[in-house]
């Protein structure tokens, strides 16, 4: 079937700093917790850290050619905390701003709307060691370091996102332990959530200040949850995912404050997940903003149990229907999830900040990459926007994850994202068969 978008809608593609930048040594960068963690024996799947990775630092003229000669529209990029302020707080490095101001003037020189995100995981090591995200003093910090990066490219940056994925930064950093910096610690996880969202709050009104005419938002994951029967078990169990995974951070963007079953379920379990909530916080947060960031990869299969509960209707998926993260393909959720974005969350914009799925092809003996799946992938996904637009739901806009191979957080290099193929040897990139389809779709402004 043919899928057309309006010719307003962006068309981009994303990365974050640390997963692609490199010269973590350079221009007066500090350490992040990202540095610190890698170097833990353990951390990451293949041992590797994000000191070269695709060394965008050096090479980012090249990858500009890269994103004109695919016709991007805009690029979403990250900027790092450690280049701009090394110590977290204090002295500003004014070799971190002329950077991101090299790369903003070579972005608009392109044609390419740049779209910069100032908080993409990489918390300076001096926050970390005094705290964190769980003291209230980081949420403070993040306060001058916004400003010192927007008032030097307010004039020229128009969109700007002020948090990638606090569930990540505050569940896996201080619950899971799987991310940076690597604490299990359920009460400092609330309080790093409730910190990521109060900065998000604290700086809005700072973005607007110093870049006059600006759009500003916050980019959130979203994980459906699908009961794996018609059980009261599972619906409960996918209430608890729900809860915790989405509405945790939707309702107090969006005005509501936290989840009142939410907060029940934490109390349950003997959390006071409010303790770090001070008087006039949630109006903070939910400081109006222009459009909401939708980051989706995969749902959720919510099960509550085997014993007593009933037959599965929703089987776990086969090889066949995951990437090779292991996450499943599911074009549907993403749908399901927008039009109800729309519904329940109105009535600001939509923009999926990231799309994109893990899969390991590399050249043939012809040097092209033939990447099947992920075309496949990007097709379903860009069908169902289609399909949820269609419902009703404004989503003005698709950044595909991502631009390029790259520094995949725990997972090290051991997986591939990108359109763009890249030899971390050589540092050679190479646009995959998923480039050329993405390129042609934009030119068509759609699908088919």
């Amino acid at each position: 079937m043919k899928y057309t978008f309006p010719p307003d809608f962006v068309w981009g593609a994303a990365t974050s700093s640390y997963q692609i930048e490199g010269a973590t040594r350079t221009g007066g960068r500090g350490p992040s917790i990202w540095d610190t963690f890698a170097a833990r024996p353990g951390a990451i799947k293949d041992g590797t850290n994000g000191d070269v990775a695709c060394e965008h630092y050096h090479h980012y003229p090249h990858d500009i050619a890269l994103m004109r000669s695919l016709g991007l529209q805009a690029y979403r990029f990250s900027i790092a905390w450690p280049r701009i302020v090394p110590g977290g707080t204090g002295a500003v490095e004014p070799r971190g701003l002329d950077f991101y101001d090299r790369l903003v003037d070579a972005l608009l020189a392109a044609g390419i709307a740049p779209w910069a995100t100032l908080y993409h995981w990489d918390l300076p090591q001096p926050l970390e060691d005094r705290g964190g995200w769980p003291v209230r003093a980081t949420a403070e910090a993040f306060v001058p370091y916004a400003d010192a990066v927007t008032r030097r490219l307010g004039d020229r940056v128009k969109h700007w996102i002020t948090h990638n994925e606090p569930w990540c930064a505050s569940t896996l950093g201080y619950l899971t332990g799987e991310h940076a910096p690597g604490r299990k610690e359920p009460a400092a996880a609330l309080a790093a959530a409730h910190h990521l969202l109060l900065s998000h709050g604290l700086v809005v009104p700072v973005v607007r200040a110093n870049s006059p005419g600006a759009k500003v938002g916050i980019t959130l994951n979203l994980t459906p949850a699908t009961p794996a029967s018609p059980s009261p078990l599972d619906a409960e169990a996918a209430r608890r995912f729900d809860g915790a995974f989405n509405r945790w951070f939707l309702d107090p963007v969006h005005g509501h404050g936290y989840p009142k079953d939410v907060v029940a379920d934490y109390a349950a379990a003997g959390i006071d997940a409010l303790a770090a909530v001070r008087a006039g916080d949630l109006e903070t947060i939910a400081v109006a903003t222009d459009f909401l960031g939708v980051n989706y990869y995969t749902r959720h299969i919510a099960r509550g149990g085997e014993a007593g509960n009933a037959p599965r209707v929703v089987e776990e998926p086969g090889p066949d229907r995951r990437t090779d993260i292991g996450w499943e393909v599911h074009a549907e959720s993403f749908r399901a999830l927008l039009v109800r974005l729309a519904t329940e969350y109105p009535p600001q914009p939509l923009f999926i900040t990231e799309n994109g799925a893990a899969t390991h092809d590399g050249p043939g003996a012809d040097g092209r990459i033939v990447d099947t799946r992920r075309v496949r992938y990007l097709a379903e996904h860009l069908e169902a926007v289609a399909a949820a637009r269609a419902a009703g739901a404004r989503v003005d806009g698709y950044f595909a994850w991502s631009l390029m191979d790259n520094f995949e957080w725990a997972w090290g290099y051991t997986q591939r994202f990108g359109l763009v193929w890249v030899d971390y040897a050589t540092q050679a990139r190479v646009p995959k068969d998923s480039a050329h389809w993405f390129r042609d779709v934009i030119a068509r402004g759609g699908l088919g």
